[in-house]
């Protein structure tokens, strides 16, 4: 399938594949990617990424594998059979995992991109030192990020307050993928360290999660073209 110029990825967080499915089809494959995440692959499993694949959309399968070297390797290989675009470990797993989930891939030849989740967007420096870390969550993204690259992998998921930072640490071709993009108009729901889509793409995010500014929209296509309009509006 052909790869979309857009940067964008829409958010499918639904708890049942009709629901997904139907958000799909009122999307353009042509003009974005989706992300099947924790909840929608637990219910419906491979069938979802199926799906959507039949349809024309390259897949973010959001599973954030965190597990022992082989037993993550083996996921991200699993994932990557499966055909998605890219899927993602948390590189807190540590090094020899991130290595030994990278180095499958090469071995089996899967063009599978693998990513790693850095600090979650919706923890706060407080809640991050509840775990037992006492640097900002900026210090431990700029750790992990760095780890990360130094592991082979080829991006993060992070903040794109972060994105900037990253950008000059890792260079521009580490991608960085951000969720927590939230258009002026849009509620910040859960997350904490939101940008709006052109603020994020200037600050160095290379691909944008966006969820219920689209998802929830009226008209998702609109929804879409309207973020389209200020990524333009701002190149």
């Amino acid at each position: 399938m052909p790869a979309p110029e857009s940067p964008l990825i829409i958010a499918l967080d639904y708890p049942d594949l009709g629901a997904a499915l139907q958000l799909a089809d009122a999307l353009d494959p042509a003009r974005c990617r989706v992300k099947v995440g924790k909840e929608l692959f637990t219910r419906a499993g491979p069938a979802a990424v199926e799906a959507l694949h039949s349809r024309g959309f390259q897949v973010f399968l959001d599973l954030k594998f965190h597990d022992i070297p082989n037993t993550a390797a083996g996921a991200v290989e699993a994932a990557a059979d499966l055909g998605v675009w890219m899927v993602n470990v948390h590189a807190a797993g540590g090094r020899r995992m991130m290595e030994a989930s990278a180095e499958r891939l090469v071995k089996r030849g899967l063009e599978t991109h693998l990513i790693a989740v850095t600090v979650l967007t919706s923890m706060t420096d407080d809640e991050l030192q509840e775990t037992g870390v006492a640097d900002s969550a900026l210090s431990q993204v700029e750790r992990l990020a760095r780890l990360t690259q130094e592991s082979g992998l080829d991006g993060v998921v992070c903040s794109a307050h972060e994105s900037a930072r990253l950008r000059e640490l890792c260079g521009a071709g580490f991608l960085k993928v951000t969720p927590g993009i939230r258009p002026p108009s849009a509620e910040q729901g859960d997350q904490r360290r939101v940008m709006t889509p052109d603020a994020a793409m200037a600050a160095g995010s290379t691909h944008l999660v966006i969820g219920r500014a689209v998802t929830r929209a009226a008209d998702p296509m609109a929804a879409l073209a309207d973020i389209e309009l200020a990524l333009a509006g701002s190149s």
